[in-house]
């Protein structure tokens, strides 16, 4: 599998925020930068390209050693119900007044089994 990076809208690169670089991401996790990218690859992360450098990543994505716990299945089921990476990021970072919050906040929370179950209704 190739590592594909989409390109990045303006919408949702305001709705994001604070972005990684990928160097930046393996450093935080303690990883090589061939890690960093095969967590990319495994859908583990999304990464986009928003200067035509590197691909970052969301810094939300990030605990403060890990991946946040929930975000890879997250991942998986969003693309499993269709999602591309861009409308995946728009997903978890649109504020839903149900949760409170936005789905990436209440994986943040601890509360990934609620959002996954909400990311499956998505198929339906």
């Amino acid at each position: 599998m190739t590592l594909s990076v989409a390109q990045i809208d303006r919408q949702t690169d305001e709705l994001v925020g604070e972005w990684l670089p990928l160097s930046e991401v393996a450093k935080r996790l303690g990883v090589s930068a061939g890690r960093a990218k095969q967590l990319l690859k495994d859908r583990k992360l999304i990464g986009v390209r928003r200067d035509g450098g590197e691909p970052q990543v969301p810094a939300a994505f990030l605990g403060k050693d890990d991946v946040l716990k929930g975000l890879p299945g997250t991942l998986t089921v969003l693309a499993d119900a269709g999602y591309d990476d861009v409308e995946s990021l728009r997903w978890l970072f649109t504020p839903d007044p149900s949760l409170p919050g936005a789905p990436v906040e209440a994986i943040a929370a601890g509360r990934h089994t609620e959002v996954k179950r909400r990311a499956q209704a998505l198929a339906f």
